[in-house]
């Protein structure tokens, strides 16, 4: 059933609650996995699929330093203790 110009095109069937099947030979060529995010979007008349991958900002994003930081605040918070907003950003200089 291949069609276009991709060598693992198929036809799939949109189900009574608008759900999509995405055939084995088209989830195993873009290595997906059960559970994983795709972002659809429609162009010039066309059904667009892309595989997305979400990120955990805390573990990508923080230096060792700064998630030090978090994770000092969070047992802070979990004592009952707080502080400002202003004065933790002022910590991360931000």
């Amino acid at each position: 059933m291949p069609s276009g110009n991709s060598a693992s095109a198929t036809i799939s069937r949109i189900g009574q609650r608008r759900q999509v099947v995405i055939p084995k030979r088209v989830f195993d060529a873009l290595k997906l996995r059960t559970g994983d995010f795709v972002e659809v979007s429609a162009e010039g008349g066309h059904l667009r699929m892309r595989p997305k991958r979400l990120v955990d900002i805390g573990a990508q994003s923080l230096s060792e330093t700064e998630s030090a930081k978090v994770r000092r605040g969070e047992a802070e918070i979990k004592k009952g203790r707080s502080t400002t907003w202003r004065a933790v950003k002022s910590e991360l200089g931000r």
